[in-house]
C-alpha cells in the first residue's frame, strides 16, 4: 500500500510524537478510517494538530485526504474479505481447536497478501533472479525459516549462503558481498541488535538488501532495499510462523518462473545422481 511507503521515506524526518503516530496508522488502519483527528489524537496520546501535521509531513494536504485514503484501502479489503471468509467470531462453536488454529493462520495470511505490494514483490524476485550470490540471515526464532528459505532458493539457483554468524566469520562473509549480491533478512519482534548491526554492515558493501519482519517501521526498514511486512496479531513468534512460510513459498515460487529453464536443468541433475542410499522409496 502506499501510505506503507510514504511513511518509510519520511519516517527519520518525523518528530516523536509524529513517529507514534505513523505507527499507529500501520497498526491500526481501521481507526484512522473512522476517527476524526482529535479522536485519533486522544486514543494515541498525542494532539490533534499533530495528527494533521503528520499528514502535511508524508505528502497529505490535510487529514481528511489520509482518510479518504485509509478508507478506500481499508473498506475496500474489507468487502472483498468477508466474501471469501469467515471471520473469527463466526467460526462455529462445535469446530475442532485445530480448526480454529487453522483459521486464524488463514486470517493472518490473507491480511499478509493484501498488505505486500506488488511492485516490490516482483522487483525483489527479479533482483533475486539476477543476483550473482545471495545470502539469508534469520537469528534466534528467525532461524528455522531463514533455513528452509536458503535451503529452498538453493534448489533453484546456485550460490545461496545460509549467514550462520555462530559458526562462521562473519564479517570475511560480509567482505565478499558486493553490488551484485542479494541479502534476504529476516527480523520479528523483539528485534536483535546483532541482525541490525550485521544489517549495517552488509548496506556499506553495497548488497540489495530484502528485509522481512512484522512492521515497515521495524529497525531492519533503514537498511532495507525493499521491506515486506508480514502481519502477526500479538507480535509473536507463533502468529507470524504461517504468513512468513507462505510468502516465502511466494518468493521460491516466483523466481522458479523467472529461472525455470535453469530451474529444470537443476532438477535433472539433481535427479540422476544415484540417492538411494539416502533415501527409502515408500508404497506407491
Amino acid at each position: 500500500m502506499i501510505i506503507h511507503n510514504l511513511i518509510r521515506e519520511h519516517f527519520v524526518s518525523m518528530s516523536k510524537s509524529q513517529k507514534k503516530m505513523a505507527n499507529y496508522v500501520l497498526d491500526h488502519p481501521r481507526d484512522i478510517a473512522l476517527c476524526s483527528a482529535s479522536e485519533l489524537g486522544s486514543r494515541i496520546g498525542i494532539s490533534e494538530s499533530t495528527v494533521i501535521r503528520f499528514s502535511y509531513t508524508i505528502g497529505f494536504s490535510g487529514y481528511a485526504e489520509l482518510q479518504k485514503l485509509m478508507r478506500e484501502h481499508y473498506f475496500i479489503n474489507e468487502l472483498s474479505l468477508k466474501n471469501t471468509q469467515q471471520t473469527e467470531t463466526d467460526i462455529p462453536q462445535n469446530n475442532s481447536f485445530h480448526k480454529q488454529i487453522m483459521e486464524k493462520d488463514r486470517q493472518s495470511i490473507l491480511t499478509t497478501m493484501n498488505q505486500i505490494d506488488e511492485a516490490s514483490y516482483y522487483a525483489a524476485v527479479q533482483r533475486l533472479s539476477k543476483a550473482k550470490t545471495v545470502y539469508v540471515l534469520g537469528l534466534r526464532t528467525s532461524y528455522s525459516a531463514a533455513n528452509w528459505l536458503s535451503f529452498s532458493l538453493g534448489l533453484v539457483k546456485e550460490n545461496v549462503h545460509f549467514m550462520r554468524p555462530e559458526t562462521e566469520d562473519v564479517i570475511r562473509t560480509i567482505t565478499q558481498m558486493n553490488a551484485n549480491s542479494v541479502v534476504i533478512i529476516i527480523s520479528f519482534h523483539r528485534y536483535l541488535k546483532e541482525t541490525i548491526q550485521i544489517a549495517e554492515l552488509v548496506r556499506k558493501q553495497k548488497a540489495y538488501i530484502i528485509g522481512l519482519s512484522d512492521s515497515m517501521l521495524a529497525p531492519i526498514h533503514v537498511h532495507s532495499d525493499v521491506l515486506f511486512p508480514i502481519y502477526s496479531q500479538n507480535k509473536s513468534t507463533f502468529d507470524v510462523v504461517s504468513p512468513l512460510f507462505s510468502f516465502m513459498n511466494a518468493i521460491v515460487s516466483g523466481l522458479i518462473v523467472e529461472q525455470k529453464d535453469a530451474f529444470r536443468n537443476r532438477q535433472e541433475l539433481y535427479q540422476n545422481i544415484p540417492s538411494n542410499f539416502l533415501f527409502e522409496e515408500g508404497d506407491q
